[in-house]
């Protein structure tokens, strides 16, 4: 079993069920879900471009990467319904913990200049959305073997319906808030 989900279990979760007054366990906010998502407008030109994208999103996280399709149609663009423009993964479970772990621990504090990240970027439904400029922070990536320098969109799913449990939850579990 994933480092971090043993430590929610056991620790972070009846902290938050104190600290919050739930009357049910159920209650307690945890981790639904990461997406992981990678955007690619080149894709329309050179279609090869998706199949690097998703090799180095399933190096990342371990699983298959989903190509992504339009779902308009966007003339200024030249993009059409149906045309693939980028991929994702969705996490769960153990996998999801193991991601997590490595983002918070391994991956976030190699980006240059890093002194935390945003604590205002919470959908106001206790979701967190991260943006991360280039791939190679994370330690699969090897700097030769990539085509292009590409950013990604990390969205954190938790059960919580505030964004003050959700920063708590967040918090608690390891995630590097600026100060």
């Amino acid at each position: 079993m994933a480092r971090l989900k043993v430590k929610y279990t056991e620790e972070i979760a009846p902290a938050l069920f104190k600290q919050f007054g739930y009357k049910s366990t159920m209650q307690v906010p945890k981790i639904d879900k990461i997406i992981v998502n990678v955007g690619c407008g080149e894709a329309r030109e050179n279609p090869k471009v998706l199949d690097a994208v998703a090799r180095d999103l399933g190096a990342i996280t371990g699983q298959k990467a989903v190509i992504t399709k339009a779902k308009k149609s966007i003339a200024n663009f030249k993009l059409r319904e149906g045309m693939p423009v980028g991929c994702k993964v969705t996490l769960r479970g153990d996998k999801m913990w193991e991601f997590l772990d490595r983002l918070f621990n391994v991956a976030l504090p190699r980006v240059r200049d890093f002194r935390g990240i945003n604590p205002n970027a919470f959908d106001g439904r206790g979701n967190y959305a991260l943006g991360i400029k280039e791939q190679l922070i994370f330690p699969e990536i090897e700097y030769d073997k990539i085509d292009k320098i590409r950013g990604m969109d990390i969205v954190i799913c938790t059960t919580a319906n505030t964004d003050e449990e959700a920063k708590a939850l967040l918090t608690a579990v390891g995630a590097p808030f600026e100060k």
